[in-house]
C-alpha cells in the first residue's frame, strides 16, 4: 500500500488540483451558472441589468422562492409536496374574503390564512407520518382536495376590493425594497437558522440520511415529518398571501404549477431526491436561476412554450447528475 508523503512546500500535483476544483465545482457551480446567466442575458438585452428589473426578477420569484424553501425541507426527508400550489390559491381566497376595507383586522386575516396553510400541511404530514402512506400520493390528494375547497369557496370567481393595507404587503415597499423581498429573505434567514442551528434541522438531515438510523437513535420521526409538512404549509400559506396582495385579487386558480417550479428550485440548487441533502442558500440560488431565465426571456420574447421546454430540461440535467453522485457514493 503506498503512502503520500505531504511535503510542506510543495505544490500540489495534478490530481490533488484536479479533486480541489471537482469539490469547488460542487460547492459554488449553481453560483457560477447563475452569474453566468446574468453576464449571457446583459448582453443579449440591454434592458436586464437595470436595477428596476432586478429588483423585479427577485420580487417576481419570491413566491415561488418561500414555497420552494419549505419544499426543501421535505425533500431533504426523501419527501414530495405537490399540494404546494393548491394551498396557496386557497389561502388566496379565504384571505381575500377577509380583507375587505372596514372588515375584519388584518392581523385576523392573516393568522386565519396562515392556520389554513399550517393545517393542510400538518394533515398531510401526519398521514404521511402516521398512515405510512407514500408522501407523492397523500400530496396529491391534497392538492386536489384544497383547490377543489377554493373553487367551491368562490364558486370559480374571484374576489376583489381588498384594503389598502392588505394591498401594501405585496405592493409596498421600505427604503425602496419591495415588501415581497423583505418578507421573502426573512424567511430565507429564519429557516436557514432552523436548518442548520436547531435540532429540528439535525432531525430533518438525519431523517433524510437514514430514516432507520435516526429512529435508533431515538429521534421521534413521526413527529418531525409532521411538524416539517407542516412548516411547508405556513410558508406556502405566506406565499399566498403575497400573491394576492400583488395581484390584488383573491384567485382560486392561484398557484397553478408553482409546486412544480418550487421542486425544480430546490433541485437545480443541490436538494437530493434522494435525501439528507440540500441548503437553503442553494434553494435560493435556483429560485434565483429559474428567475433570471423567465425574465431574461421574456425580455428577448422567447415564447413561453420554448420557457417551458428549456425549464424541463434544466430539471431533467439537474436529477441526472444528482443520480451520479450518489451512484459514486
Amino acid at each position: 500500500m503506498k503512502e503520500t508523503v505531504i511535503v510542506q512546500g510543495q505544490k500540489p500535483g495534478p490530481q490533488e488540483r484536479s479533486t480541489k476544483a471537482k469539490a469547488l465545482l460542487g460547492r459554488y457551480g449553481m453560483l457560477l451558472i447563475l452569474i453566468g446567466l446574468v453576464i449571457l442575458m446583459s448582453l443579449l438585452s440591454p434592458t436586464f441589468f437595470t436595477s428596476g428589473n432586478i429588483l423585479n426578477i427577485i420580487r417576481q420569484m419570491s413566491v415561488v422562492g418561500i414555497v420552494a424553501i419549505g419544499v426543501t425541507m421535505i425533500i431533504i426527508t426523501t419527501g414530495i409536496d405537490l399540494s404546494s400550489g393548491s394551498v396557496i390559491a386557497l389561502t388566496s381566497v379565504v384571505v381575500a374574503s377577509m380583507s375587505h376595507p372596514g372588515s375584519f383586522p388584518l392581523a385576523l386575516a392573516l393568522l386565519v390564512g396562515l392556520a389554513i396553510g399550517a393545517g393542510t400541511g400538518l394533515i398531510s404530514g401526519t398521514i404521511i407520518a402516521k398512515g405510512r402512506i407514500a408522501p407523492f400520493i397523500v400530496t396529491l390528494g391534497m392538492m386536489t382536495a384544497a383547490r377543489g375547497a377554493a373553487l367551491l369557496f368562490t364558486g370559480g370567481k374571484p374576489i376583489g376590493n381588498l384594503s389598502d393595507s392588505f394591498k401594501f404587503i405585496g405592493q409596498g415597499s421600505v427604503l425602496g425594497i419591495p415588501m415581497p423581498i423583505i418578507i421573502f429573505f426573512i424567511v430565507a434567514l429564519v429557516s436557514y437558522i432552523i436548518l442548520n442551528r436547531t435540532k429540528f434541522g439535525k432531525y430533518i438531515y438525519a431523517i433524510g440520511g437514514n430514516e432507520q438510523a435516526a429512529v435508533i437513535a431515538g429521534v421521534n420521526v413521526e413527529k418531525y415529518k409532521i411538524l416539517i409538512y407542516g412548516y411547508a404549509g405556513l410558508l406556502s400559506a405566506i406565499a399566498g398571501i403575497i400573491l394576492t396582495s400583488r395581484i390584488a385579487s383573491g384567485q382560486p386558480t392561484a398557484g397553478m404549477m408553482y409546486e412544480l417550479d418550487a421542486i425544480a428550485a430546490a433541485v437545480i440548487g443541490g436538494t437530493s431526491l434522494s435525501g439528507g441533502i440540500g441548503t437553503i442558500g442553494g434553494t435560493v440560488i435556483g429560485a434565483l436561476i429559474i428567475g433570471v431565465m423567465n425574465n431574461g426571456l421574456d425580455l428577448l420574447n422567447v415564447s413561453s412554450y420554448w420557457q417551458q421546454i428549456l425549464k424541463g430540461v434544466i430539471i431533467t440535467v439537474a436529477v441526472f447528475i444528482d443520480s451520479k453522485k450518489n451512484k459514486k457514493k
